[in-house]
């Protein structure tokens, strides 16, 4: 089946420059709004929508992440009003939409019943920040089944046997981890990154998008000197927490123009 995700970083390269993946989490600050503002994201630049259902351990996230998980949880988001808000967001916008997701509620409502209900909503796929190639036969084998990406991480610290098995087992792209350490902004990104993404394309990766401290329109300019797509998170759920969905949309446009510096 073809990749959705793959398919709108392709279209972006055929523009002459790379895709912005732009992360924010269901229920912030409310569902409604989040789903604005994942529709506000399509329709200022991004590529492709990563949406993150709250999670009450989110051992990846930054501070300003954390934080509007957190929010959204207390507000009484949870796993069921998932479905219905992507669907509401697919429905508008063309852009794909993938769930970034810890593994244990897919676990939990059931691997096959997830992506059946993600495909039926409209998603592309899933990030998988927790669990690894080797882990994850029975969503291999479900993302087979139904079409849907999926999205492994490499990091910097990854062996060469485990980048060949992220590739071989990665659609849509690779989540390239920037540098060790949690989600959010830093002044200078590693260069760690740019000798990951090296490793990657040797090992034959079709994209590479690079995630994890990208926050200025000139971080996703230099990421896509030698990535096919830079995602940012932090900047654009500061940016809607402090300036709703107005802020949101300028921060998502200023941010968009890196790609094609």
């Amino acid at each position: 089946m073809t990749s959705r995700v793959a398919a709108a970083i392709a279209a972006a390269h055929a523009e002459g420059r790379g895709a912005f993946v732009g992360y924010l989490p269901l229920g912030y600050p409310d569902t409604a709004t989040s789903i604005e503002a994942a529709v506000t994201l399509a329709e200022n630049g991004a590529d492709v929508i990563e949406l993150g259902p709250p999670y009450s351990d989110p051992v990846m996230d930054g501070v300003v992440i954390q934080e509007a998980t957190q929010a959204a949880l207390a507000a009484g988001f949870r796993l069921r009003d998932m479905f219905p808000a992507i669907a509401e967001i697919t429905r508008r916008v063309d852009v794909p939409v993938v769930v970034m997701t810890y593994w244990n509620p897919v676990m939990q409502y059931g691997v096959d019943r997830y992506a059946d209900d993600l495909l039926a909503a409209g998603g592309a796929g899933l990030i998988t920040p927790d669990i690894t190639p080797e882990s994850a036969a029975d969503w291999i084998a479900a993302s087979e089944r139904t079409g849907l990406d999926r999205i492994f991480l490499a990091a910097p610290t990854s062996t060469d046997e485990r980048l060949d098995l992220v590739v071989e087992n990665s659609t849509g792209f690779v989540y390239t981890v920037s540098t060790m350490g949690i989600t959010g902004e830093r002044a200078e990104l590693d260069a760690a990154a740019r000798t990951l993404v090296a490793r990657l394309r040797d090992r034959g990766v079709d994209h590479a998008c690079v995630g994890i401290g990208i926050s200025t329109a000139d971080q996703v300019s230099g990421v896509l000197e030698y990535a096919d797509g830079a995602i940012v998170g932090t900047a654009l759920v500061r940016a809607l927490r402090d300036g709703g969905l107005d802020e949101l949309a300028r921060t998502a446009r200023v941010l968009a123009d890196g790609t094609r510096r």
